[in-house]
Formats: structure tokens, C-alpha cells, sequence
């Protein structure tokens, strides 16, 4: 047979392999573009009548992909972990992505190293690992993988490239241990994650100190507590990037059965909240506001009268992951002006709060300015200085708020037991609030009891930390508008040039 000539067309030909490899490989930072090349959408077959994912899903794998590109992981240097938690209704295609997932770190990483678990083994066997073979063998670099019913994993890598499933009770927590990957990415899939045990997130943890990792979480949120709560509503959603999806927004969702459910429990019901809107049920009966009350604020149709005055609060963090957060209200509407807010560690720098504060007095919202912005004081805060230099640059309507202090009313134990009565009373009688899930959960997070001398005595701040939910930082916010009663034109506008009194006496409690 004669020799094919070197340099010939044929000689130079990449092979399918060369050409899978290289475009696989520029998928690295592009999972939505992996999940639209690597299946057949449209081709004869399961998807065939498929146009790809869903909005949310794109949505998702195009924040993945951003966030791989920001962190630059260079194959030595660890950087910080990729952590998603995604809260949603039934029905949404969770464990669908979750097999998306596997196939685009499995097939762009290698020596990569997963754990997949769920809240049950039913789950985990019949729903998210069935997802993840069911999807593995269409993807286009199936054929690099074996997978049964406890693992996939690389061709000829059986103990460095692969990813395995494991039970999430807590007597197997250490399962979840030793998992590393320095030149490569560690990473976990917790299914239904609500309902997993503290123990095997805290033991996961172990798993994103090096490489490139990267953690999901999915579920269904049934539990106002515990990691996942923490992760999409809570105290740790700083460290996340938490998705509240509503079924009723999905492609894939049964609408009619949702319009039954929805007809049958109540849009409120915990059913609803749970099953549909991908929010946690209703907290116990010691919340001081009822997420029913809050969910009537979300629809209210309010109207405004021509002379109500626009009122503000602005609570200060104390930094780390409280934020600084302005609201506006002008009567029944903290609606129709978007809060503003400054994450904690900036709010260090008292000048730069100044100057937002002032820039805040001076504009027009809808033709009107601030009348009165009220700024929390408490304690050792940077906030009575704050308050202190916007008089001395000529802002005579800023009343400083002393959270722990006297409150104008007997039955009330502070001042922000006080205004949290007023915002209560205010949203019973048809307020009209944004329906952010920050908000509600911050409304509706802080419990309540009475103090010795039967005097209304709201949570604390570290106290709801404790229970891991987060600084409710919003909701205070809104509650100063509350401080004290505000008239269009304020009286203090002409007032001497004296030092404006604080609301409250010596703050004790936050």
C-alpha cells in the first residue's frame, strides 16, 4: 500500500475526538453554552420537541458562567467556592439541572471530584441520580464516562475523575469528608436540601478549601430553618446566590393543577407557599408579623393623598453582612421608591454614608423631597454622627433614633418595639410594601414577647441570629418612618439652629 504523502489534506485532519476535546474545552466558563452544544436539542429523539432550558435555568448557568470568569481559578491557586441555592415550587426542572451540572464539570474538568446527595434515598436514586444517567447518555461526551447506579466517572480515572452519590443521613456524614481536588474542582449537589441535616453541610464545608469548588443547593423550601433557609432567606444569603423560582413561571409546570392548588389552599396557604411560590411556610405563632399580613401588603392597591408627606429611615449596619439600607414611604405606599443599600463593609467609611445621605435630602422622588428622614442611632452606632453632621450641613428634618430608647407609648418596652407597632398596624390597614423576599423574610422574622411589666419587647438582633435568620435590616428601615408623625411641610424646617433631639433615651436593645 503505498505511504500517504506527509503534509496531505488527510494527514492534517483533526480527528471527532481532536474536535470534541477542543470544543468541549471552550465551554470551561460557559455552561449554557455546554448544555445547548453537548445535547440534541431539536434531533430526532427525547428532545425533539425541545427548544433548550428554561428561562430560569439559562438565567442560572449564565451566572455560573460569570462567576467562574471572575474568579480566574489558574489550576493552583484556591479561590473562593461557587455556591448557588435555588428555592422553588414543584416542578421546575431542579434535578434536570442538577444532571446539567454533572456532565458540564465532569466534562470540562478534569480530575474533578463530586458528591450528589438528596434528603432521601428515594429521591435520590428515582429522581436526581435517574436525571443525571438519563442525561449522561445524551450528552455528547457520554461516551468518556462509565456511570452506574452509585457513580460516573472518567474512563481509566476511576478514583481521581468521577462523581459519586451518597446517602445524606447523619450517620453519614464523614462520607461527605476528604473530598479535594487542589488542580481541579471539588463539588456537591444537595437535592431537596431543605430537608438534609445540618451535619452534612458542615461537613462539606471541608470540601471547598481548595481548587475550584463550587456547591448547589435545590429544594423545595419546607422548613423556616436549618442551612438551606439559611442559604436562600437567612443569615448566610450573603453567601450564596440565592434563586426564588415560582412554579407558575416555569415552561414545564402543570398550570391547571397549580390554579387547583392555588383555588383549593389559598394563595397564603403554606401549601401554596411551599409547593408553588418556593417560599418557606409561615413561621410559629410568636411572630410579630404574620406572613398573611405582609402577603396582603404585597397586593394592597394603595392611593396616596396629595398632601402626604415622604418620609424615610435609614438603619445603619453594624458592618460585616448587615447592610445599610434606606426606605421611603409616603403614607400607605413603601412601594413605589427602591430601597437603597450599601453592604456592611462600607458603611465603615461614615463619610461616604454622609454624602448618600445628603444626595438622598436633596433629590426630587416624583416631584417631592424627603420631609423627614430618621436615622437609627442606637447604641454605639455611626449613626447619631451621621445624623449629627447632616444637621451641621444645613439638613434640619434628620431625627436621630435611639432603638433601645423611652417609647412615646406605655404599653411599648423601646422605641423600636414603638415603630415595629405602628408598621404592624400600618400594613393592617392596607400599606402597600414591594414584594422583595428579603422584606418579607425580614418582616416576618423577629418573634415577640412581653417584659416584666407586660410591655411589648421585639426580638433582637442576635437573638434572630442565633435561629439564623438574618439582621432584618430592611425591616427596621421601614419601621423608622414609623419614629414619629411627620406633617408636609416639617415644623423643624424653621426651627432655631440648635441640635434636633434624639427619639428614645439610652439604647439597651437592638
Amino acid at each position: 500500500m503505498p505511504q500517504r504523502p506527509v503534509g496531505s489534506a488527510l494527514a492534517i485532519q483533526p480527528s471527532y475526538e481532536t474536535l470534541l476535546h477542543e470544543e468541549v474545552a471552550r465551554y470551561y466558563a460557559d455552561p449554557l453554552g455546554f448544555v445547548l452544544a453537548m445535547y440534541p436539542w431539536g434531533e430526532p429523539g427525547p428532545l425533539e420537541q425541545e427548544p433548550g432550558p428554561d428561562t430560569w435555568q439559562r438565567a442560572m448557568l449564565e451566572d455560573i458562567g460569570a462567576q467562574v470568569q471572575a474568579r480566574r481559578f489558574t489550576g493552583t491557586e484556591p479561590v473562593p467556592a461557587i455556591r448557588l441555592a435555588v428555592s422553588s415550587g414543584h416542578g421546575i426542572g431542579k434535578s434536570v439541572m442538577c444532571a446539567w451540572l454533572v456532565d458540564w464539570i465532569m466534562s470540562t474538568r478534569p480530575h474533578c471530584q463530586g458528591t450528589i446527595t438528596a434528603n432521601t434515598i428515594t429521591q435520590l436514586d428515582t429522581k436526581t441520580w435517574a436525571a443525571i444517567q438519563r442525561w449522561t447518555k445524551l450528552c455528547r461526551t457520554a461516551h468518556w464516562f462509565e456511570i452506574n447506579s452509585e457513580r460516573i466517572y472518567r474512563k481509566g480515572f476511576k478514583e481521581s475523575w468521577f462523581c459519586a452519590k451518597q446517602s445524606s443521613k447523619e450517620e453519614n456524614s464523614e462520607a461527605f469528608a476528604g473530598q479535594h481536588a487542589k488542580d481541579s474542582t471539588s463539588f456537591y449537589i444537595l437535592d431537596e436540601a431543605s430537608a438534609i441535616a445540618d451535619k452534612i453541610y458542615e461537613v462539606a464545608e471541608g470540601g471547598l478549601t481548595d481548587g475550584e469548588p463550587m456547591i448547589f443547593l435545590f429544594g423545595n423550601p419546607t422548613q423556616n430553618t436549618g442551612p438551606f433557609h439559611r442559604a436562600c432567606f437567612g443569615s448566610m444569603r450573603h453567601r450564596w446566590t440565592p434563586r426564588i423560582i415560582d412554579s407558575r413561571t416555569s415552561r414545564f409546570t402543570n398550570k391547571q393543577q397549580i390554579d387547583e392548588w392555588i383555588t383549593d389552599y389559598g394563595l397564603d396557604s403554606d401549601f401554596v407557599r411551599v409547593r408553588v411560590l418556593g417560599l418557606p411556610p409561615n413561621a410559629s405563632d410568636a411572630q410579630f408579623i404574620g406572613n398573611a399580613l405582609v402577603n396582603a401588603a404585597q397586593r394592597a392597591q394603595v392611593q396616596v393623598l396629595p398632601d402626604e408627606p415622604l418620609v424615610a429611615g435609614l438603619d445603619v449596619a453594624r458592618g460585616g453582612a448587615d447592610e445599610c439600607v434606606i426606605r421611603f414611604r409616603r403614607g400607605k405606599d413603601a412601594r413605589s421608591i427602591p430601597p437603597i443599600r450599601i453592604p456592611g463593609e462600607q458603611a465603615r467609611d461614615s463619610m461616604k454614608l454622609v454624602a448618600l445621605a445628603a444626595d438622598v435630602l436633596a433629590t426630587d422622588y416624583q416631584g417631592r423631597k424627603v420631609a423627614t428622614l430618621f436615622v437609627d442611632a442606637t447604641g454605639g452606632s455611626i449613626g447619631g454622627p451621621i445624623a449629627d453632621r447632616l444637621r451641621q450641613l444645613g439638613h434640619r428634618n434628620v431625627v436621630d433614633v435611639q432603638f433601645g430608647g423611652d417609647a412615646p407609648d406605655p404599653r411599648m418596652a423601646n422605641m423600636r418595639a414603638y415603630m415595629w407597632a405602628k408598621l404592624r398596624d400600618w400594613l393592617a390597614a392596607g400599606g402597600g410594601i414591594d414584594a422583595a423576599p428579603a422584606l418579607e423574610t425580614d418582616l416576618t422574622g423577629p418573634g415577640y414577647f412581653h417584659d416584666k411589666h407586660d410591655r411589648l419587647l421585639l426580638e433582637s438582633k442576635d437573638s434572630m441570629k442565633k435561629r439564623g435568620l438574618d439582621s432584618p435590616d430592611d425591616g427596621d428601615a421601614l419601621a423608622l418612618t414609623f419614629a414619629a408623625p411627620v406633617v408636609s411641610k416639617p415644623a423643624f424646617s424653621e426651627a432655631p439652629k440648635y441640635r434636633a433631639p434624639r427619639m428614645g433615651g439610652t439604647g439597651w436593645m437592638r
